[in-house]
């Protein structure tokens, strides 16, 4: 008893920096007892959602290491970064996005005006054949226009023409006024009344024109003379598209050394002319000679209406009829019955040719130094 006495004794007389509960504790024996260890951190509560949802992940137990091994290394472990010197306070570069940009829609080609497509013809048709060249001497021989050459009383006389059967077809492709205003078909009452004559000279004027191309038809299958009068040479033609499906009418066409002058000659005679043009193929083959090229002029050298019959066939699929009128020989009679073949065409105009009186006294040619 005397030494528990003292051992309280002592303890009472401990420096007084212990607290009042650690003097209690050691007066009545509680120093013997282990203090629970305090866990180096307690991780935050969990919200009552995640508890009811999922339980917490396990936490992985420390393995025990064996004695002299070294500590593994932490699995994040980041090595030191020497630090960057900082830069003096300047402009800053502008944000850049380096997200892809966005593929612009691709572009719609390019559609010609007027021209509805039509399958198997490219989106802009040109001739693209051998050139062939005019003969300039037979040209002159024959009192026709000659390209490059100087102007005439009878180049200014087919200026005049051309103009107003241009402003037609330029209606036409506008919707207004006759249908194919662009095909013009060059005709006569009678042979020798000038009609070849006239569709040569028409179309050699119009090729000197800026907005537009000329394709000149020789569509007098029985007696062809477009291709003699150019001096250009023979070979498959117009007919000859119409009786083989399997010619391209675009294949037998001539290109001429005049700019914007293209020829197509007549080709073989089938016997059945009229009956070919009169055919649904004569449509399609025709659509092919404008098609998607909205400034071409299509001229058709006509057999005379009073002599053969496929006038008033080719009437049908023109916009426009040119009736040459031979002064002095084509009778009133005979140019009323040769209009109303036409009938099939609705707007006939008239050309008188082979005269030299006017009564206005009207001389082309003469205010550029030419004379006759």
């Amino acid at each position: 008893m005397t030494q528990e006495r003292d051992d309280i004794a002592r303890r009472d007389r401990a420096p007084a920096r212990r607290s009042l509960i650690e003097r209690a504790a050691g007066r009545f024996g509680l120093d013997a007892f282990p203090v629970a260890p305090t866990p180096p951190s307690v991780p935050p509560p969990t919200p009552p959602s995640t508890l009811a949802s999922s339980p917490p992940p396990p936490q992985p137990q420390p393995q025990p290491q064996p004695q002299g091994a070294a500590a593994p290394e932490p699995a994040h472990a980041v090595e030191p970064v020497a630090e960057a010197p900082v830069a003096a306070p300047g402009p800053q570069p502008a944000a850049v996005d380096d997200r892809a940009p966005a593929a612009e829609p691709a572009a719609e080609p390019e559609r010609a005006p007027f021209a509805p497509p039509i399958e198997g013809i490219p989106a802009r048709q040109v001739f693209r054949r051998a050139i062939h060249p005019i003969d300039r001497k037979r040209l002159r021989d024959l009192c026709l226009i000659e390209p490059e050459g100087p102007v005439t009383s009878l180049l200014e006389e087919f200026r005049i023409v051309k103009r107003q059967l241009l402003l037609t077809a330029a209606e036409s492709r506008k919707g207004r006024g006759p249908e194919h205003g662009e095909r013009i078909l060059i005709c006569s009452a009678h042979p020798g009344e000038g009609k070849t004559f006239t569709a040569v000279n028409l179309a050699l004027s119009i090729a000197s024109e800026k907005d537009n191309e000329v394709l000149l038809v020789d569509a007098d299958f029985a007696k062809p003379s477009v291709l003699s009068t150019l001096g250009l040479p023979g070979g498959s033609g117009l007919m000859d598209a119409l009786v083989d499906p399997a010619i391209a009418v675009e294949d037998c066409i001539l290109a001429t050394d005049v700019p914007g002058l293209f020829v197509l000659p007549a080709g073989n005679p089938s016997g059945h002319d009229t009956e070919y043009l009169a055919s649904a193929r004569t449509k399609r083959v025709l659509d092919r000679l404008t098609a998607q090229a909205p400034n071409r002029i299509v001229i058709f050298d006509s057999p005379p209406a009073l002599a053969a019959s496929p006038a008033s066939e080719l009437a049908m699929h023109v916009g426009q009829a040119l009736m040459v009128v031979r002064a002095d020989r084509t009778g009133e009679a005979a140019l009323r019955d040769a209009v109303n073949i036409l009938a099939g065409c609705e707007d006939i105009k008239l050309l008188l040719n082979g005269t030299r009186f006017s009564p206005t006294g009207r001389r082309f040619g003469t205010y550029y130094g030419y004379k006759d």
